[in-house]
């Protein structure tokens, strides 16, 4: 016996099983996707029109999306007085435009701090990509978090005889220095150790990571590059006379390494020849550095407080300033921002330089709680933009406890500052 079926043929079953299916976002046309980008930012925009042909073509090429570029912009009044929009894609223009929105806001916006418990003993470094955060180095494990929901995302253990350096990810893995050896973590969960033979090496004080090769800088003054599907390393570069503290990478196949002497030295990743050496006047360890491509500008941070920045095109200095009294521990900049320099150090004072004269334009510290999630998990916090003669020494130490490490996203930094607390300033 059958059961009962409807007038097109089917059965309630089958009708209820296919009412319940979802659209998937492939099934919109053209007009309707257009009207969903339409609710976008810049920069959001920026980013679909990467994701396949079809949407980039929207993205583009639509006329009411070149509408709300002149629009949100502010340029015109109305359609008609709307000129052509250059050869350049529209994303270029989104882009150009959601990173003036970002200077801006690290100018002259006001800060939000987001805080909560990362880890059950204290940590100091971060890293902050493709809108996750990666924080360890203290605990015994690394956690991964979503920038926007701050959801622990995974969790990856160290080695229990063994203490975690350094590290860097990408969209696949996390490639961790752990005493004297290399591991990798697999986003899955897999980890694995280089062999004992290939893999040890003097003690490791930093590490960077650049597919497919990891750079750890040693304590002997040398470079070790890894290749990290040979495992093997595959080349010993003589950089320091003393040892290496910190490293930042190019994509045009180039090392930079500070020494704890105050020297910085610029070698090619696939010889082992020095390129050039750099000195800051104030020769003081070299704590942190920081490669811009787009502007060939390299920045240095300096045990004394001194920040300072090579043109690299003109292989000299291009300013020095003393931005803080004491250590800087790090420094960053939003990937294609050629303006803003973000600096952190032992005085616990969110700074904010100008790349191209080394000029403070603005500096934040921590204020007054706003609300707490009901768990507890959650603080909300208001961010107080510093005057140009706040006196430091006079604001409470448990509202700019030193800044350990930062990393710089669109309108955001997130901070450590070895603690067990994360913190995420974002800027409006």
């Amino acid at each position: 016996m059958t059961g009962p079926s409807s007038a097109d043929g089917r059965s309630p079953t089958r009708k209820r099983r296919d009412s319940e299916r979802t659209t998937s976002i492939d099934s919109l046309d053209h007009d309707i996707l257009c009207i969903v980008f339409s609710f976008l930012g810049p920069f959001d925009l920026a980013h679909c029109s990467s994701v396949c042909k079809f949407w980039s073509r929207i993205v583009n090429k639509s006329k009411l999306l070149q509408e709300l570029y002149y629009r949100q912009r502010g340029s015109y009044a109305n359609s008609s007085n709307m000129p052509a929009l250059s050869q350049k894609p529209l994303r270029h223009h989104m882009r150009e435009w959601a990173m003036e929105h970002h200077q801006s806001s690290l100018r002259e916006g006001h800060v939000e701090v987001d805080q909560w418990k990362g880890h059950s003993i204290g940590f100091n470094q971060c890293r902050m990509k493709m809108g996750l955060i990666l924080t360890g180095v203290g605990d015994k494990v690394m956690r991964l978090w979503s920038a926007e929901s701050y959801n622990c995302l995974g969790e990856y253990a160290i080695p229990h005889a063994v203490s975690l350096i350094d590290y860097d990810f990408d969209e696949s893995k996390i490639v961790g220095l752990i005493g004297t050896r290399i591991g990798i973590w697999r986003r899955g969960g897999q980890r694995s150790i280089f062999p004992s033979r290939e893999g040890t090496f003097p003690k490791g004080l930093c590490l960077r990571y650049f597919d497919p090769e990891a750079v750890v800088g040693c304590e002997d003054g040398a470079v070790r590059v890894f290749d990290m599907y040979s495992r093997k390393c595959s080349r010993i570069i003589r950089m320091q006379s003393a040892p290496v503290t910190c490293l930042s990478l190019s994509s045009g196949q180039l090392i930079f390494s500070g020494s704890s002497l105050g020297s910085i030295t610029i070698s090619g990743l696939s010889s082992d020849e020095r390129v050039a050496t750099l000195r800051p006047n104030d020769r003081i360890g070299i704590k942190t550095l920081c490669f811009n491509p787009c502007s060939s500008l390299l920045f240095a941070g300096c045990a004394s407080g001194y920040a300072s920045c090579w043109d690299l095109r003109k292989m000299g200095v291009l300013w020095e300033r003393r931005v803080s009294p004491n250590v800087l521990y790090s420094l960053g900049h939003m990937q294609n921002d050629t303006a803003t320099l973000v600096v952190g150090g032992i005085d616990g004072v969110l700074r904010v330089l100008d790349q191209n004269t080394g000029e403070l334009v603005s500096s934040y510290v921590m204020d007054q709680l706003v609300s707490s999630a009901s768990s507890g998990v959650l603080e909300k916090r208001k961010g107080r933009r510093l005057s140009e003669d706040a006196r430091i020494d006079s604001i409470p130490r448990a509202t700019r406890p030193p800044v350990t490490c930062l990393a710089v996203g669109m309108k955001k930094v997130v901070t450590t500052h070895n603690g067990k607390q994360i913190r995420l300033w974002k800027f409006h």
